[in-house]
């Protein structure tokens, strides 16, 4: 009974797809077909799988274009699959091979040829395959890193805006703890418009900051003579 795996070399805007059979001796025979990558290709992409009876599929996880393809696969391809007639423990099943297990040698990179070496080293295990969650874990895995970044975003520009501070001879560090706060806002903001008075700018601080009228005077004293140029880099900064 054949047995047939398609292997797919994922791009930006295509992709390239081959099957052909695995049970068989001898080389194996492959059809290539090139879709695209918008919702209406992938979903011909599923439609034809099931047509050519492709019991599993696999691809690379190349950048961040592998997503949809998968999300496609498992929405279209893999319920159809599983629920066809003689199907197997592994039929509808999308494997994600990482990119370096199945390299080509220097000077022969092809799309088909890719999507071909993919299936011969699927069958012969040796592929290094990435796990796949299911699409809710995915979907907050996406939540958990994208607050990670965020957080992260966060602190290394507070870390750019204290080192550009302390190049204009700006002390505000020393004495407010978040850059990013409201006290420290307004009187950056302040200072990247050209205020040149310290009086003018420690009087922008919120009265629960610790920090007297006269540290603040004294650590801002450096706005009469700046530059230009660090104001303008502050207003970017903000």
């Amino acid at each position: 009974m054949p047995y047939k795996i398609a292997g797919l070399d994922v791009h930006k805007r295509m992709l390239a797809v081959v099957v052909s059979d695995v049970e068989v001796d001898g080389e194996y025979a492959f059809e290539r077909r090139q879709f695209g990558s918008n919702p209406a290709q992938l979903r011909l992409l599923a439609d034809w799988l099931l047509e050519q009876q492709v019991e599993e599929v696999v691809m690379e996880s190349t950048a961040q274009y592998w997503k949809p393809v998968w999300a496609a696969l498992e929405r279209y391809w893999t319920p159809t699959c599983k629920k066809q007639e003689g199907a197997g423990s592994m039929s509808g099943t999308p494997h994600l091979a990482q990119a370096q297990s199945n390299r080509a040698r220097q000077g022969r990179k092809n799309d088909f040829a890719d999507a071909e070496r993919l299936v011969k080293r699927l069958v012969a295990n040796e592929l290094t395959l990435s796990f796949v969650p299911d699409p809710e874990q995915r979907l907050w895995r996406t939540v958990t890193r994208t607050k990670y970044q965020l957080t992260r975003n966060r602190v290394q520009l507070q870390n750019r805006l204290e080192a550009l501070l302390e190049e204009c001879h700006i002390k505000l560090s020393s004495l407010v703890s978040d850059l990013l706060g409201v006290s420290a806002r307004r009187m950056v903001q302040a200072l990247a418009d050209g205020e040149t008075d310290p009086a003018a700018l420690a009087a922008l601080a919120n009265y629960h900051l610790r920090a007297t009228q006269e540290q603040l005077r004294d650590a801002l004293g450096a706005c009469q003579a700046l530059n230009p140029v660090y104001r303008r880099l502050l207003k970017l900064a903000l």
